[in-house]
């Protein structure tokens, strides 16, 4: 997926962020040298007074929004951070050579570990505030590698380098944003309608769909969601959603919606359509990642473990989410819609809507490990029973409708389940998934709905 950029403006800036990096580092090392304070007032103040402002104000060339902005000045203190200390451990060792007094040099060492400490400190800090792209996982390796030499160097370089790509990541979104701002190619006719899949809630402050929903609306895009229960019988959710989409029909007025479904949603909307008169008020079903012939392990599954362990789990988590909202789950009836059995007799039974535009998108993981737990493990099992998949659906699952889309990236990772709905809120390289969801309203556009 490319983003459209000044691409002379943004090599120009990172030939600027260097030199300033460069620079700041050489005054944070004469700032912390006691033997470069000792040359007067003047000196003094001039020192000291760089090594405020810079640890205020580190880097001057910077990207679009605040959180950017905040994850760029931390990570610029940690850049002239290593070279202010590189500098210095130089120094150190050259001197120690010349058998200066030891004491001084001493002096001279722990004054220099005081200051690099507060650059140091100042940076991490701020990076680990407000960086979205560290995770937990790099956060956990910078402080555990913090407490051993060497291995610390290897931590700070990962931290440096992941907060690096994030901030020219998104800020390349801001800018791409900005330049089609007044186009707004996600102003469909109808309104959007995203439903999620099974055993998640429409949450107000946990999107379901991650960043994706904040992408279209800045494109132009008005959104709704389905609200229904986490979960059910796809029987059940087609009538919730059923409701939900005369719901809306009635209080904005517009006369049909444009739905996205994840997972098992589109099984759920594709029920919701055998009613007449619900199909006459939905423009598009548009699927993702959808089990449409259903997943062969669910059936092994459900064959192989106890009647009395499935029961317990169902009842620890209906009752869990009843506590959250659902007024009436079922997670037996969930789990069994989803088995390569149901949809068998689901698709006999249930024929698309006349008028109504059906297409649909699947991925896969290229390897195991390039999906998160529990999907690098899910994996597996899918590929025993199903072949290809995404962590949980098996790739011949994916296709219905009048256009079918496969998609993943080059490399050891491949695009999971939970990519599609941005459930880790991740970059990946190769493929934004905001994008891709933009691309895919505006699409909807041009065809009229």
């Amino acid at each position: 997926m490319m983003f459209f950029c000044d691409r002379e403006k943004l090599e120009m800036s990172r030939i600027a962020r260097a030199v300033q990096y460069v620079c700041c580092g050489v005054l944070l090392f004469a700032a912390s040298n006691s033997y470069a304070l000792c040359q007067g007032i003047g000196m003094i103040a001039l020192l000291l007074g760089a090594y405020i402002v810079i640890n205020i104000a580190p880097v001057f060339v910077l990207p679009r929004t605040k959180q950017l902005r905040a994850c760029a000045r931390g990570n610029a203190l940690l850049m002239e951070f290593l070279i202010s200390t590189a500098l210095s451990v130089v120094f150190f060792i050259q001197n120690l050579f010349r058998s200066p007094d030891l004491k001084e040099l001493l002096v001279n060492t722990l004054f220099a570990v005081l200051l690099e400490a507060i650059v140091f400190w100042n940076g991490i800090v701020r990076v680990y505030l407000r960086s979205r792209q560290l995770g937990i996982k790099i956060r956990v390796i910078g402080l555990v590698c913090g407490l051993i030499p060497v291995a610390q160097l290897v931590a700070l370089g990962l931290i440096i380098r992941t907060v690096s790509k994030e901030i020219a990541y998104e800020n390349r979104r801001v800018l791409l944003d900005e330049s089609r701002k007044d186009m707004q190619i996600c102003a469909t006719k109808y309104p959007v309608l995203m439903v999620h899949g099974v055993f998640f809630r429409d949450f107000r402050y946990l999107n379901y769909w991650g960043r994706i929903p904040g992408a279209l609306q800045d494109n132009g895009a008005r959104i709704f969601y389905g609200n229904h229960q986490s979960a059910a019988a796809v029987a059940q959710s087609g009538q919730e959603i059923s409701d939900r989409i005369l719901q809306i029909i009635q209080e904005t007025g517009c006369e049909k919606v444009n739905i996205i479904a994840h997972s098992k949603g589109g099984l759920d909307c594709r029920s919701a359509l055998t009613n007449p008169e619900i199909a006459k008020h939905v423009a598009t079903l548009t699927t993702i990642n959808t089990p449409h012939r259903g997943c062969e392990f669910a059936d092994y599954l459900l064959d192989k473990i106890p009647k009395d362990e499935q029961d317990a789990v169902a009842g620890a988590y209906n009752a869990a989410l009843r506590r959250l909202g659902d007024p009436n789950p079922d997670f037996m009836a969930a789990v069994t819609n989803l088995t390569a059995s149901f949809c068998k007799v689901f698709n006999e039974r249930v024929t698309d809507a006349q008028g109504v535009y059906y297409q649909s998108i699947g991925t896969k993981l290229n390897k195991a490990s390039g999906g998160r737990f529990p999907l690098n493990f899910t994996y597996y099992l899918a590929h025993y029973f199903d072949g290809a998949n995404d962590g949980l659906v098996g790739e011949a699952s994916f296709a219905w409708g009048e256009r079918y889309r496969l998609l993943t990236v080059n490399g050891k990772r491949g695009i999971s389940h939970g990519d599609m709905i941005d459930l880790n809120r991740e970059n990946i390289a190769e493929f934004d998934v905001r994008e891709f969801y933009v691309q895919l309203v505006a699409d909807l556009k041009k065809r009229g709905f």
